[in-house]
This record gives C-alpha cells, sequence and structure tokens, in this order.
C-alpha cells in the first residue's frame, strides 16, 4: 500500500533548543522519500524516527543558512556509508555551489553512492527523474538566495466498474478503451473513455522556509493539499520579521487560507517563544482548516484527494 506523509525532523529557526532540533523534513511519496533543508543533527532524528538512508531518493536544500544545510555532510556521508544502491538526487540555489561543494566533500569518505546534483537557477521545473510527480522551485524572499518547492501529481483517469458493466465492457475491451480512448462495440456503438471514467485528482504538497510575504509564498501555497510552512514569529514582532526575510504566523495562516490549502503546518520557530500557544492562536483566526504547529518527530499524512 502507497504511503504519502510528512516526518517532521526539526522545528527550530537559527539554533536548536532543549525540545526542538535544527529543522528537517522528510515527504514520504509512495516509493519516494525527500529530504527537505536537513540542519544540523538530521542523522540522529531519522534514528528516532525510524527512517533510514535508503529512503532517500532526494533531498532539497532551500538556501544555505546553517539551520537549514549543516546536516548535509552527514547525510551525504550516511548515504555512502550504508551503500545507497538508487541513485539520490540533490537540488539547491545554484549561487550557493560553493557551500555545496564544501558540505559534500567535508571530510574524508569512501564514495560508495551516486548523488547526481540538480542546482537551481531560478524558479520553474526542476528535473526528477523516474519520479510519479512534477517537482518545481519558486524564489522566495530572503537576505540569500532562496527557493521553495513543489510537488504536483499530475491528474488521472479512474475507471468505474459500474458503467463498465453497463456496457458489457470487461477483459480485453478495457485495456483497448484505456490505450484508444474509445473502443466500438459489436453494436455499432462507440463508448469513450470519458464515459466510463472520471478524473482522479493529482495531489500536491509545498515546503515554504525562510522568506518574507511575497508572490512565491502564493505561488507555492495554491491548492495544496499540504503545505509546509514557516512561522518564525508571531504578528507583534512583524517588523523584525520582515526586516529578517521571515513570517509570522498570522501571514503564513493569511497565505494558506487565500491559497484553499487543505492541511497547514506551522514550523521553524524562534527560540524566543518557549511554548507555541501564540502561533496556534494567531493562526486559528485566518484558517479554518487542518493545522499542525509542528513538534519534532510528528508524522503529518497527507489529506484525502480533494472531490472532482
Amino acid at each position: 500500500m502507497s504511503q504519502r506523509e510528512l516526518v517532521v525532523l526539526g522545528t527550530a529557526s537559527q539554533v536548536p533548543t532543549r525540545h526542538r532540533n535544527h529543522n528537517g523534513y522528510l515527504l514520504r511519496w509512495d516509493g519516494e522519500g525527500l529530504l527537505f533543508d536537513p540542519g544540523e543533527g538530521t542523522q540522529r532524528q531519522m534514528l528516532h524516527a525510524g527512517v533510514s538512508a535508503t529512503q532517500l531518493t532526494r533531498i532539497a536544500v532551500t538556501h544555505f543558512h546553517g539551520d537549514h544545510s549543516l546536516g548535509l555532510a552527514g547525510v551525504i556521508q550516511r548515504i555512502n556509508l550504508d551503500r545507497v544502491p538508487h541513485p539520490v538526487d540533490a537540488y539547491y540555489p545554484a549561487s550557493g555551489q560553493v557551500f555545496f561543494d564544501r558540505l559534500r566533500q567535508a571530510t574524508a569518505f569512501h564514495e560508495t553512492a551516486e548523488l547526481r546534483p540538480h542546482p537551481v537557477e531560478g524558479p520553474g521545473p526542476l528535473p526528477a527523474p523516474g519520479a510519479p510527480f512534477e517537482l518545481a522551485a519558486v524564489r522566495l524572499s530572503h537576505p540569500v538566495d532562496s527557493f521553495g518547492y513543489r510537488l504536483t501529481e499530475p491528474d488521472s483517469t479512474r475507471l468505474l466498474p459500474a458503467r463498465l458493466a453497463e456496457h458489457g465492457l470487461c477483459g480485453p475491451a478495457v485495456g483497448q478503451l484505456q490505450r484508444d480512448g474509445r473502443i466500438e462495440l459489436a453494436d455499432g456503438r462507440v463508448i469513450t473513455l470519458a464515459e466510463v471514467s472520471e478524473v482522479r485528482p493529482g495531489q500536491r504538497f509545498a515546503l515554504v522556509m525562510d522568506t518574507r510575504l511575497c508572490d512565491g509564498v502564493g505561488e507555492l501555497a495554491e491548492g495544496a493539499d499540504l503545505l509546509v510552512i514557516e512561522a518564525t514569529f508571531l504578528e507583534s514582532e512583524a517588523q523584525l520579521a520582515e526586516d529578517h526575510g521571515h513570517l509570522t504566523a498570522a501571514q503564513a495562516a493569511r497565505a494558506a487560507a487565500e491559497a484553499g490549502v487543505q492541511t497547514l503546518v506551522l514550523t521553524h520557530f524562534s527560540q524566543r517563544y518557549p511554548d507555541l500557544d501564540g502561533h496556534l492562536a494567531e493562526a486559528r483566526k485566518y484558517f479554518d482548516g487542518e493545522l499542525v504547529v509542528a513538534e519534532d518527530l510528528v508524522r503529518v499524512p497527507v489529506p484525502p484527494r480533494r472531490a472532482v
């Protein structure tokens, strides 16, 4: 059975705390494992979460600040230590190539696995070899180059057994209908695929990390079934958030509501907030869907598909 869920490995911004590890988010999407922004301690958090390096198929870094990337060196070496048998694709801002290279070769190790770098030059589709989805980057607004990532599953078609039965279609005839989009019956009737099927909407996931409010936030969030978004500050520190290129819980929640998000996950919390009751209360004023104020090691399922 396929499984789609978010495993939160860390929720701290800038520095870890006693209860929050640096960033780290693993999206399990059927047979894919996408690791976003591995901060320090990601390997250990993976152990606590029951996640192995062999589950990783892609790594995506939004920007090269330490809380989002310093765990990359350890993760890359762990991929090689565990001899991951499949290629692992890595995405990161092209302007940070020097940082990626330094982290990749931070210490001596024996390379046994294939890591395929994909520096992100600008917004748009990204190469995703073998993936059952489309992956895209969207530029955000932060003091250094920062990109959010969006995963989109194409719509598909689901056959309706009752309608197939109405037309007496079964066996090889169904296969022909799927291949050709239509089939002519012995009595001369032509049945099209649309008559015996319905659209199965593809699902969407988006990750928005360090950014002030900008067009890219809305573009990433639009129609997302699951949105993971930074909420570093509360509205009382809105100017501080703007100055340092971050969002407040209220801004994140408003953006999610305007974009029609199903499940909203707030994360990346400043150490100034020992508890997150304020984030929950502030976000709930604007967003009435499924809301998660993330804690380390929590698992959030991708919600059911939307109706057609």
